[in-house]
């Protein structure tokens, strides 16, 4: 198992307060798969690709409006820190843990 593999409890700050979700990293390589499972569901991650301990990749969102977010992420330990360009809304910073 990779050291990015697992499953993390995260609170991404939005425009639309804090979106608390979990993200699901599993790696192949310098490639990964995934999704962000929150309160507006889920979200599969495109083009995932890792990096030593950083991860970047791309989530198509529909709702509330259709829009590509662009995310990049560092994993430190059991720890997750990134951010998520969310289009004409700017940047918003996420963290979590990793799940035991």
């Amino acid at each position: 198992m990779a050291t990015v593999d697992g499953a993390y409890d995260c609170v991404a700050k939005t425009p639309m307060g804090d979106q608390k979700g979990v993200f699901t990293v599993i790696s192949s390589g310098d490639r990964f798969n995934g999704t962000f499972a929150g309160m507006m569901g889920s979200l599969d991650v495109v083009d995932g690709q890792v990096a030593g301990n950083k991860l970047t990749w791309k989530m198509e969102m529909t709702m509330p409006m259709p829009m590509t977010l662009e995310c990049e992420a560092d994993v430190t330990g059991d720890s997750i820190t990134g951010t998520m360009q969310l289009g004409a809304f700017g940047a918003s910073a996420f963290s979590g843990t990793r799940r035991p």
